[in-house]
């Protein structure tokens, strides 16, 4: 017995030097800095001179001015969108797939492939696509569109990229609910006479929806946290037409100097996103 409990010590011993380096690595990077941040969004601070306490002067800037109200309404308009078509064409798809209709395994492939294209590459190809002077789209079609120098068109713009790339994704999530579903179900619903639609609403929907809510969960997170897209393609613009929280973030600390109000801003969105996840939940669990 003594052996026993020697040997179980020895044993933790060994499991946490070797998992020491995350631990601290967590500890340093992500554990200190939240607590931090937090501190300095009640100070105004330019990142050289001395921190000066403001209280929530950030906070009710942010809550308050206009700028700002525009930048929560094109977050949520753009959050909204992503989700609602980020969900719902990945689930039709699948379906689709999982039916084996011809060459579903060749779209498989092609849905999957913006999804592991780096943004970068894939932010600079749908701007090269919507150029108004020299673009893809106005060349073939012979437009005039200004597409994302237009207030009324950037943002549809980068809601439709966003879609496109997170659909092989989403589609791939689906595919993989699919699979734990007992076909002989949908077998028997045709064979009582039951269509495509019919089976989808009425019987694969509701043995779906712990992936649905997965993949709503992850969709909502994912759309709030963009910026890399927006960052390349409209720079926030035009005239703060695609400005989001995230991207507002960035400008409120490398553009601005202020970091008080970046690191505001930051846990705003924390508690938003925690509040949509909440809600998403509490959801699931009353229906």
């Amino acid at each position: 017995m003594i052996q026993k409990s020697k040997q179980s010590i020895f044993n933790i011993k060994d499991s946490l030097i070797f998992i020491s380096p995350a631990l601290i690595g967590t500890f340093i990077f992500i554990i200190i800095p939240i607590f931090i941040s937090f501190a300095i969004s009640f100070y105004k601070w330019d990142l050289l001179g001395t921190p000066v306490f403001v209280g929530f002067k950030n906070y009710y800037e942010i809550f308050t001015e206009t700028e700002y109200l525009n930048i929560y309404k094109n977050t949520l308009v753009y959050v909204i969108c992503v989700t609602l078509f980020g969900t719902v064409l990945p689930l039709i798809l699948a379906f689709l797939i999982s039916i084996k209709f011809k060459f579903s395994e060749e779209f498989k492939l092609i849905c999957f492939l913006p999804y592991i294209t780096p943004m970068i590459v894939i932010g600079t190809v749908w701007c090269w696509i919507f150029d108004p002077t020299s673009g893809l789209i106005n060349s073939i079609f012979n437009l005039h569109y200004r597409w994302l120098y237009d207030q009324n068109l950037a943002m549809p713009i980068i809601i439709f990229v966003s879609v496109w790339k997170l659909l092989g994704y989403n589609t791939l999530l689906y595919l993989t609910g699919f699979a734990n579903i007992n076909f002989s179900i949908i077998e028997s619903a045709k064979t009582d006479g039951a269509n495509y639609f019919n089976i989808l609403i009425k019987i694969l929907i509701p043995l779906l929806k712990p992936t649905i809510f997965f993949v709503t969960l992850t969709t909502i997170i994912s759309s709030f946290q963009v910026f890399d897209l927006i960052y390349i393609m409209t720079g926030g613009g035009p005239n703060g037409a695609t400005d989001v929280i995230v991207y507002s973030i960035y400008k409120e600390g490398f553009e601005y100097f202020n970091a008080g109000k970046s690191c505001a801003l930051g846990y705003i969105l924390f508690f938003i996103i925690v509040f949509f996840t909440i809600l998403i939940k509490k959801h699931r669990n009353n229906s």
